[in-house]
């Protein structure tokens, strides 16, 4: 095993310390020698293979040490002491790096993952290296996944596509980036691996014999023009195929370019010359010429792309480009390593990596989990657009990207003070999507009045909404406080509780904390420029309200006092009887859970509340399940009276096809039925289906279900029903 490494070291790799590496490898050995992996082989195997992969890279001493080490501080007795003392603080520094991310899990909790990435991030950060280590790791593990259970196997191989393929591809990685996701292809969807697989082997030799075809004619003229060239031809990718089948709604037998021809050649010129020859021997398609020479991709990818007319008139890609180019295709960011070859060139790495400076940057002004993993995957994975200034500099951005994308790119006063965009010299709307090619120039005010809100649904970028945020944060903060404040009490009313009496003391603290704030000021600020969800804000605090609940209040003992001698002394407040017999008693305070409005009819069960009586339910409230689970002590046996005159509020909803009259009739029927009108709110139609929700006062289940049997009628009603929070 130690040999296989040094030779893929003498292959690779120049100035590496094989003294350093052989060292390294004997104290993993010694470390791991009772352990053995799920295949059953000796555990020191994983560890070698991991530091194989880096020297296929090319990394450096310190590096590959790293990789042999990776898993000694986790699962071995050894510290990061010790490793400081054997090795080095740089090399302990980078195995305890990968010990934290490799405690990253794939976890259906939103949350609880974007905690795990900005971690890695975090360690990117500090030092790239770390996550080539990992990413080495990962791919070990995935060529040997199918010893792991089969939920096993789904789980890291969703967590594959979700974080560790993007990663590759963003640094530029491609040889990881496409075995990553082909493994994790085949155990997320093994049948269209396999129909894939099976497909392409059947017709391995027309395919070969095509191609080798297609290599002697270019090898011929190439060789006429004196231009030293290698060329293959590189099969497309499984998942690669897949995508294009999905993308493209079409079979493999209707996909053509299953194999691309690689040309390698010595220079930029050679490249050039190159294509000129290729569109000499075979037809270019127009509008598939991509030129990543000119313009890299900003994952450092340089190449020409040409999909020509073939032999047989089949289409089939060229991809051009230098040696070095390749190298840094295949292997990104580790091909430009400053470590390597002992050339500091920190400075072309650090520029290298500005992406993951605006990742960090903007991670940090997000505290909702599902808001960061989407941006961080859009990020990391998005198809991007290369535009330019009006003197000529190239801008790289995000897919369907508008003008202000552009201008908070360019600069924040820029956005901040954008009023109009031009695209090649005409004027354009601030939706507009810009494409590859264009000349952008925004069109600025002296006097700006900063960034619309509406601004926040038209960028695409992260950077651009960051910066968007970041304004009003600033610029309106008084104002969102007062907006954000109203969004949580409308929240909280909606699932039924008052948010100045369940947001206090010890639970905003801990939410406050939880989001990295220092005041409420804060929370609410947050919540009104659109950065905190309040719906998360209200289920957290509401289940920490359930939590401090537990221990016997003064509220739960006056009611039990109360019911046990007769209600002698009813509660000072006094209202209209709601209606509700607690325990046989009529002078007990309470109120109507809104989580679920219960009328007169329905089953219902009484909750002994903290401060406001006892709080009546529909007993298929599925709150009340979890009542059932952790506050069964709190539950109180109530029925129906019959008050005179007592009307209750309740909501049902109208899922129907949508044409014109369809509220107007339902109207109708409300206004010739027992029960009044209370609220209504009709949703936009999608797919040509409209929701109608109605909030009615009534005296008793049975107006309630007229009305729904008479609307169940109209034309084109699919569906009517209470509805349940």
């Amino acid at each position: 095993m130690l040999e296989k490494i040094m030779e893929k070291i003498d292959k690779n790799c120049s100035n590496v310390d094989k003294e350093m590496v052989k060292k390294a490898y004997n104290l993993a050995y010694e470390a791991h020698k009772d352990q053995r992996r799920e295949s059953g082989e000796p555990y020191i195997a994983h560890p070698v293979e991991v530091a194989c992969i880096l020297a296929e890279m090319g990394m450096d001493t310190s590096t590959i040490t790293a990789g042999l080490l990776h898993d000694v501080i986790e699962d071995t007795e050894y510290s990061f002491e010790d490793l400081s003392r054997e090795f080095s603080v740089e090399i302990a520094n980078l195995v305890d790096g990968v010990t934290k991310l490799g405690k990253i899990k794939y976890k259906t909790k939103e949350e609880q993952q974007a905690d795990n990435v900005r971690k890695m991030l975090l360690a990117m950060a500090k030092d790239i290296r770390v996550i080539l280590i990992k990413l080495a790791d990962r791919l070990h593990n995935m060529r040997t996944l199918k010893y792991m259970p089969v939920e096993k196997q789904k789980e890291k191989a969703k967590e594959t596509f979700d974080i560790y393929a993007p990663l590759a591809h963003r640094l530029g990685m491609s040889k990881i980036k496409w075995e990553l996701e082909d493994l994790a292809f085949r155990y997320m969807n093994a049948n269209e691996y396999y129909f894939i697989v099976r497909k392409i082997a059947e017709k391995r030799v027309e395919r070969e014999n095509y191609i080798e075809e297609i290599v002697n004619q270019l090898e011929n003229n190439l060789n006429k023009a004196a231009i030293p060239c290698d060329i293959e031809g590189r099969p497309k990718h499984f998942y690669s195929i897949y995508r294009k089948m999905v993308k493209k709604n079409r079979t493999i037998d209707q996909i053509f370019d299953l194999t691309a021809i690689r040309i390698l050649v010595d220079s930029v010129k050679d490249c050039y010359a190159v294509l000129g020859i290729v569109h000499t021997i075979f037809k270019p398609i127009p509008g598939r010429f991509k030129d990543y020479i000119a313009m890299p991709k900003p994952n450092m990818y340089q190449s020409l792309h040409t999909t020509v007319i073939g032999p047989q008139g089949k289409p089939f890609e060229i991809q051009i480009r230098t040696f070095e180019m390749h190298k840094t295709a295949e292997y990104g960011i580790a091909a430009h390593w400053k470590y390597k070859e002992g050339v500091d060139n920190a400075e072309d790495i650090d520029k290298k990596l500005t992406w993951l400076r605006e990742i960090l940057e903007w991670q940090g002004e997000t505290s909702d989990a599902e808001e960061f993993m989407e941006g961080f995957k859009i990020d990391l994975f998005s198809d991007e657009v290369f535009v330019f200034t009006p003197k000529g500099t190239v801008i790289n951005l995000p897919n369907e990207a508008t003008p202000i994308d552009f201008a908070y790119k360019i600069h924040t006063d820029i956005g901040n003070r954008c009023v109009g965009a031009k695209v090649n010299g005409k004027m354009v709307p601030l939706d507009y999507q810009l494409k590859t090619g264009e000349i952008v120039e925004i069109l600025s005010s002296s006097t700006p009045k900063g960034p619309s809100i509406d601004w926040l649904n038209l960028v695409k970028s992260n950077q651009a909404k960051s910066k968007i945020r970041a304004w009003f944060k600033k610029a309106k903060r008084e104002e969102n406080i007062i907006k954000g404040k109203e969004l949580l009490e409308r929240e909280a009313k909606k699932q039924g509780y008052n948010f100045g009496e369940i947001g206090k003391g010890d639970i905003l603290d801990s939410i406050l904390k939880r989001y990295n704030m220092n005041s409420a000021d804060d929370l609410y600020a947050a919540v009104g420029v659109g950065a905190v969800v309040p719906s998360t804000i209200v289920i957290k605090i509401k289940e920490m309200f359930y939590k401090t609940e537990k221990s016997e209040s003064n509220d739960w003992r006056v009611i039990q006092e109360q019911l046990n001698r007769g209600a002698a002394k009813p509660n000072k407040v006094k209202q209209k009887s709601p209606g509700v017999i607690v325990k046989g008693e009529t002078n007990v305070l309470v109120r109507f859970a809104k989580c679920c409005n219960p009328v007169p009819g329905d089953e219902i069960i009484g909750y002994i509340t903290k401060g406001r009586g006892v709080s009546i339910h529909r007993e298929d409230c599925k709150n009340v399940d979890f009542l059932l689970q952790n506050e069964n002590n709190k539950l109180i046996e109530v029925s129906w009276g019959r008050p005179k005159g007592a009307e209750y509020v309740t909501e049902i909803q109208i899922q129907a096809e949508n044409r014109e009259g369809l509220l107007a009739e339902s109207m109708e029927i409300i206004s010739n039925s027992k029960t009044s009108l209370y609220a209504v709110n009709a949703k936009p139609a999608k797919n040509n289906i409209a929701y109608i929700s109605i909030q009615l006062k009534i005296s008793d289940i049975e107006d309630l279900k007229d009305v729904m049997k008479r609307i169940r009628k109209i034309r084109g009603v699919l569906d009517v029903y209470r509805t349940k929070r």
